[in-house]
């Protein structure tokens, strides 16, 4: 009758890895070979596979993951910037100097998910797509395109000052309330809080509240709800009885417009005629080179144009992580159409469905995207229409993409302001004209903090919490995770070693060796890996075939090795 031990060691090989136990390598290679494991096997072939298989169905009921999903409603913007810290996405800039606000580094996997987000763009608007092509323009242009643009005069937010603390806010950004007592409908004051999610702005506002309500020897008195509006909206009666967030006393300055571009200047003088500026944009280098590209790449309207790059804009407040900093990259695109009232909003329509629908492919819930639709006077003064997707930030919902029809407001100024013609001829109307604009528009550090937010996801696993990063697979910093079963077995590691270097050509993928397979697959699923593959001793003994576990559903196929690539090309890229 063979040994407890023989029996419990046979079932973990027959497993495939499924198990999460860890196995003392030092103890296998000590007690036998592995041709006596093999004839282990086969003497215990109705016990092992008998108890195996009661092993396995209880595992795969067991294993199938409880998902909380009210887990990301719980989460706050602080929690999902220690998890970028810790897990290697996103740094704070020269963070051994004590940081530079409003700038961040991207880390090994913050640097991997931002070009696949890249990659996700080209690939779907302009490699899928024959009437889209892309151009990379410099970051500095000719000051006079600033001046034709608008940007010089226009290009600013309003800005408040603390005359005390010397601190600057965005006066859009700062929200007041009266604090008016319910029993008697009179204001004994004002709260100001900083713009966040509809809670922690009442939270706050009560906060200051409460304390304002103490000074004035009325604590305890109720008081109607907070009526918000931001500072671009009060008078200079009112701006007297606001206090600062800084200092907490009345003493903001009234709203001034503040230029956001950087200046620097280029050449050996540094004197007015050397005066350039780092693009706020990357549309306007679109519009730059509109003659350029319709002269040679063949295009016949309608057609876009696309581009990603850096832009600098020296916000006044930068916060909310990267959701709005002083350094940031730009997914752009100018879709060129015929003038016309009636022609323009078909192709809006268009371009709106066709973002969503890109955003989703790349993994954004669509439970916390929506729509906000500008009017009036949300809408540029040459814009025929502006809708922006929104998401459901844990600081609040906000602008991620937008979609413009933009008219034909850039080309007019730069063809005015150049002196060059960029006019259209329509060859089969024989007319000429300057085409109007259809501008989606998406952030990509923007759309990196929506992806994050998207992933993350919490859930029970045999009775126990799992914490992990749901990231769509073509988005995913690292694709597979190839984990050999045992790292003290020349032909196992051989075999895993070859598979990896293998699928390393396709993608990103990473090797680990270390520790029980069951805390592989936990830190594998950490940073968003899909997949992991397994190798075994059947793969090298038995079957050849590899052990294949997804991560959101913790489901494992055993698949022969040479169909690895193929079954994970289409799980990752579709085909």
């Amino acid at each position: 009758m063979p040994s407890y031990r023989n029996v419990a060691l046979a079932m973990f090989l027959t497993l495939h890895g499924a198990l999460g136990f860890g196995l003392r390598t030092s103890s296998l290679a000590a007690s036998s070979s592995n041709a006596s494991l093999r004839r282990t096997l086969t003497t215990t072939t109705t016990a092992i596979h008998s108890t195996a298989e009661a092993a396995t169905e209880s595992d795969k009921k067991k294993k199938t993951p409880i998902k909380n999903e009210e887990a990301y409603n719980k989460v706050k913007m602080e929690d999902i910037v220690s998890l970028c810290k810790r897990r290697g996405i996103i740094f704070p800039s020269s963070e051994i100097y004590n940081g530079f606000a409003g700038f961040f580094d991207y880390g090994p996997l913050g640097s991997e998910l931002k070009k696949n987000v890249k990659d996700n763009f080209w690939r779907h608007f302009v490699q899928r797509r024959e009437d889209v092509v892309g151009i990379d323009s410099s970051i500095i242009h000719n000051p006079t395109t600033w001046q034709s643009s608008g940007h010089l005069d226009g290009f600013s937010d309003p800005m408040v000052d603390c005359k005390e603390t010397k601190l600057r806010y965005r006066a859009d950004q700062l929200f007041c309330a009266p604090v008016t007592v319910e029993e008697c409908g009179t204001t004994v004051g004002f709260v100001c809080v900083l713009e966040a999610n509809d809670e922690d702005m009442v939270k706050a506002a009560k906060k200051q509240a409460k304390k304002l309500l103490k000074e004035i020897d009325r604590k305890g008195q109720a008081i109607q709800p907070f009526a918000f509006k931001d500072l671009t909206q009060v008078s200079e009666e009112e701006m007297g009885q606001i206090p600062s967030p800084g200092s907490g006393k009345p003493t903001l300055t009234m709203p001034r417009d503040f230029n956001l571009m950087f200046q620097t200047n280029v050449g050996a003088m540094q004197d007015g005629s050397s005066v350039a500026y780092l693009r706020p944009e990357t549309a306007q280098g679109i519009f730059i080179n509109y003659k350029n590209v319709l002269g040679t790449s063949r295009q016949k309207l309608p057609f876009g144009i696309a581009q990603i790059g850096k832009a600098f804009r020296n916000e006044i407040t930068p916060r909310n992580f990267i959701f709005r900093s002083r350094e940031f990259e730009q997914m752009e695109i100018e879709y060129f159409i015929p003038p016309g009232d009636d022609v323009w909003k078909p192709f809006h329509d268009k371009w709106i469905a066709d973002s969503k629908a890109f955003l989703e492919t790349v993994g954004l819930r669509a439970d916390l995207m929506g729509y906000d639709i500008h009017e009036g006077d949300g809408l540029a003064h040459y814009a025929r229409a502006c809708t922006d997707i929104t998401f459901k930030f844990p600081f609040g919902e906000q602008e991620l993409m937008g979609i413009a029809a933009r008219g034909n407001f850039d080309l007019t100024s730069h063809s005015e302001g150049s002196g060059k013609t960029l006019d259209y001829f329509d060859e089969e109307t024989k007319e000429k004209f300057i085409p109007h604009v259809i501008e989606p528009s998406l952030g990509v550090d923007r759309c990196i903090l929506a992806l994050i937010c998207s992933a993350y996801a919490e859930d029970e696993v045999n009775g126990e919490k799992r914490n992990y990063l749901s990231f769509h697979p073509s988005i995913a910093p690292v694709k597979v995770s190839v984990l050999p079963l045992v790292k003290n077995k020349e032909p196992l590691v051989k075999a895993a070693r070859e598979l990896f270097d293998k699928l390393q050509m396709r993608w990103n993928v990473q090797w680990d060796q270390t520790g029980a397979i069951g805390r592989r697959y936990r830190r594998a699923d950490e940073i968003g890996v899909p997949f992991c593959v397994t190798v075994d001793f059947e793969t090298i003994e038995d079957d050849g075939a590899v052990t294949i576990r997804d991560r959101d559903t913790t489901e494992q196929v055993r698949i022969p090795m040479d169909e690895v690539v193929p079954y994970l090309s289409k799980m990752i890229d579709g085909y």
